[in-house]
């Protein structure tokens, strides 16, 4: 990235809702074209625009301290790299669901850390944040070790 880049200001309020939104809707999409198979683990994909839009508003938390933003930074970057364990680009949104495993496991660490209200004080999602940390805890915790941003977040939060 260039000097010139990192200048540049955020996008305003509501470019980052447009942004978030149309993502949703993408998502939401996907997920209703899937029927048979919404009631299982493509119901989980619905909350990657919620859990992303949540890590990327902790990032510019100044209650949250550089060592947890490091971690932060892991599980956003785990969203935006072009290369993970389930590729968007090869399964299509389907390939948000190892993102999802990783932003809980990262936001549940966080939860442990910080008072709740420092976390959810950022959730923009329909569902009850905590309920949602424990659905997909329960779920997906034993697979995020394999992962390469849950290696890194371990790391971090030892």
């Amino acid at each position: 990235m260039t000097n010139e880049y990192l200048k540049k200001p955020m996008p305003s309020e509501e470019k980052q809702h447009d942004f978030y939104q149309k993502l949703r809707l993408k998502v939401q999409n996907w997920v209703d074209s899937k029927p048979g198979v919404v009631g299982t683990v493509s119901g989980y994909v619905l909350f990657a625009p919620d859990l992303f839009h949540l890590l990327t508003r902790l990032m510019l938390d100044s209650r949250i301290d550089s060592k947890s933003k490091a971690a932060i930074g892991a599980g956003i970057m785990y969203f935006i790299a072009p290369i993970d364990f389930l590729p968007e680009i090869l399964v299509g949104p389907g390939g948000f669901l190892d993102d999802v495993v990783v932003a809980v496991f990262v936001i549940n660490t966080m939860l442990n850390k910080f008072p709740t209200e420092v976390i959810t004080d950022h959730w923009a999602g329909d569902e009850d944040l905590l309920a949602l940390v424990k659905k997909v805890s329960n779920s997906g915790n034993k697979y995020v070790s394999k992962l390469p941003a849950g290696r890194l977040v371990k790391r971090f939060t030892k």
